[in-house]
């Protein structure tokens, strides 16, 4: 098992200045968010990343340095930057710097599943799996053999279209773009062919049938693969349950990626979302197939340098847990 002693440590300005900047960068994110819950209002596309996943904006804004990678205590004469306000209860007095960095360590010891060496504080892996250990190891299955195989760009997105498939009663409080009888000509008109069960499991019954294919949650090591929006979306899910374990950067990287793919997902959605500010990608033109087949291209080449990124966590993580072959059999 890898010791918090024997992992690199970052000096404290460095630590201090990541931690400032991921509040910052997520601050920025969870605005209108957070502005929405002051009013008491909603916007559709947007926070359904804080209610499907969910993705807490304060738990969010929690920095992590990752697995295997401790902070060091601050010198005497560190100071925090220029004294602006970070991640905690900061003082804007730069003259008692090392002190509110010594303070912050001290505190972050304390969260779950860190623990203090000697002053450099930093992720216990072996707490981490104790609990987490086979969520890790089926992340790290599913990513591995998710980033194995080719993109498949052919869905056209339907499966926003069959969720509403002759029904009356839909999941979000807009209007459809073609009314219900336009959107379930558009799905008999066009072959459906979901692979990803978290989409799949929402269709309404008569659309089910329509689909080449019958995914289940046990089909998901075989079946998910990077050209689909929703498993691309789910890397944001992956960084979230690996907690600690993940680099706060990458956690962020991976919550924008999800955000402009739930953009592209409800645009090209049978949802008129217009009054939204968003333009429709029309998947019932050939202009409007192209347009989201080369956005859901970009979007497969977008995300596997996160999903490697995510793998490198996943793999160093079963590695310290020294368990052989982490992966389940295929």
């Amino acid at each position: 098992m890898v010791e918090t002693s024997a992992a690199p440590a970052l000096a404290a300005p460095e630590w201090a200045g990541r931690e400032r900047a991921h509040a910052a960068r997520a601050d920025a994110l969870t605005a209108g968010r957070r502005e929405r819950r002051s009013r008491g209002t909603t916007d559709p596309i947007e926070d359904f990343l804080f209610e499907y996943y969910p993705i807490r904006p304060g738990a969010l804004r929690r920095w992590h340095p990752g697995a295997g990678t401790a902070l060091a205590a601050p010198d005497a004469d560190d100071a925090d930057g220029d004294g602006a306000q970070g991640a905690g209860d900061l003082s804007d007095d730069t003259t008692d710097g090392a002190t509110d960095l010594r303070a912050r360590l001290a505190e972050r010891a304390t969260w779950r599943w860190y623990r203090d060496d000697d002053g450099r504080v930093g992720l216990d892996a072996a707490a981490f799996l104790a609990e987490r250990g086979p969520g890790v190891r089926w992340m790290h299955a599913l990513l591995s053999r998710t980033a194995e195989r080719p993109a498949q760009l052919g869905c056209l997105g339907l499966h926003e279209w069959a969720m509403v498939y002759r029904q009356d009663a839909h999941r979000h409080p807009l209007p459809l773009r073609l009314g219900q009888e336009g959107t379930d000509a558009v799905v008999d008109a066009h072959p459906v062919r979901c692979s990803h069960h978290d989409a799949f499991r929402f269709f309404t019954p008569p659309a089910r049938p329509l689909n080449r294919l019958q995914p289940a949650r046990e089909d998901q090591l075989e079946l998910d693969q990077p050209g689909c929006l929703h498993v691309n979306m789910d890397l944001a899910k992956v960084a979230w349950k690996l907690g600690p374990a993940c680099p706060g950067e990458l956690l962020l990287d991976c919550f924008e990626l999800a955000r402009d793919i739930r953009l592209l997902d409800m645009r090209a959605s049978p949802y008129d979302v217009t009054g939204l500010g968003h333009s429709p990608v029309a998947i019932e033109t050939a202009a409007g197939r192209a347009e989201y087949v080369a956005a859901q291209r970009a979007f497969a080449e977008r995300s596997d340098p996160l999903r490697r990124r995510l793998l490198a966590v996943t793999t160093a993580l079963v590695g310290a847990a020294g368990d052989g072959d982490p992966l389940p059999p295929g």
